[in-house]
């Protein structure tokens, strides 16, 4: 019994839980979107919600953490809180066909929730489906080998494609302000993983991967990252002058001060992968707390 426990836990591991965090994250913008168009938000759809984002990503990160095995990246990388993988599969690489048919069971039940939303709520949320399914399956065999893709698609899967989505789900309907207000997350996403790619960069290049930091050098990609950063918070301010957004969703800017530190960290030590380390979890901070911010405004708006 203490072996099958131990054997679970080290499967979850592979799921990184600490990143499970970024899907709710996300969908607390749908949320509050739904909350202030006085939706009445169906608790089951909202559960399905969250429980297909947090197994779509869990399968990502399983898929990933297999292919990293296979190619014989992980035994390479210098992991990081944040960064390298979660070392499950080195240590114990007897778990890697669980790992992989744990990832497989995780996309069929982002899957199967999908279909079930597509009979309820209609087909206008097959093209976000199907864009987001590619994405998972074809993360890391496929996109981390082109640059510009495996820019944009962790902040495309995460931003429009899930907080549109379920925003479709929990109201029927698309909307210009919420489409608007995803790019914020869109931003916040891909440079959630640019900055996680610097340490792995030699690593991930001999396992013949072509991201940016590869393709550019850590110095231009850091260039890359502040200049998403700037955009996360003109975007901010574009959506409440465009009235998308509510006043109260300044909020947002208490994230501000982290996100200018972390931006200095990565210019400043690009290429010193121990000094840059605190740029990492400032970026992970900054990500996870400004959609939620926003959230927040949003809603205190609505209750005002």
């Amino acid at each position: 019994m203490r072996q099958q426990v131990s054997i679970i836990s080290q499967l979850f591991a592979t799921t990184r839980p600490a990143f499970l965090l970024l899907p709710i994250s996300s969908l607390s913008l749908a949320i509050a979107f739904a909350v202030s168009e006085g939706i009445n938000i169906n608790l089951l759809h909202l559960a399905l919600i969250f429980i297909g984002a947090l197994a779509a990503h869990a399968s990502v990160n399983m898929f990933n953490e297999y292919e990293d095995f296979k190619s014989g990246l992980d035994l390479q990388t210098q992991r990081t809180a944040f960064s390298g993988g979660s070392g499950t599969l080195p240590a114990k690489p007897e778990l890697a066909g669980s790992v992989k048919i744990g990832a497989i069971v995780c996309l069929l039940m982002t899957i199967l929730i999908g279909l079930y939303f597509l009979r309820v709520s209609g087909w206008g949320l097959l093209p976000v489906g199907f864009i987001g399914i590619l994405l998972i399956y074809f993360y890391t065999q496929k996109i981390t080998h082109w640059p510009l893709v495996c820019l944009f698609s962790p902040g495309l899967a995460f931003g429009p494609l899930m907080i549109c989505g379920a925003f479709y789900i929990l109201s029927g309907h698309y909307n210009m302000a919420v489409s608007v207000a995803s790019l914020i997350v869109f931003f916040l996403v891909n440079n959630l993983l640019l900055l996680n790619q610097f340490p792995d960069l030699e690593a991930d290049q001999n396992a013949g991967r072509n991201h940016l930091p590869i393709l550019i050098g850590r110095k231009k990609s850091a260039w890359i990252y502040s200049g998403f950063l700037i955009s996360v918070y003109v975007l901010l301010l574009l959506c409440i002058y465009w009235e998308f957004l509510p006043i109260f969703s300044l909020l947002g800017l208490l994230a501000l001060p982290y996100a200018i530190w972390s931006a200095q960290i990565s210019l400043q030590y690009s290429e010193d992968m121990e000094r840059l380390l605190p740029a990492l979890g400032l970026n992970v901070a900054v990500t996870l707390s400004t959609p939620v911010l926003v959230a927040a405004g949003i809603i205190w708006q609505h209750i005002l």
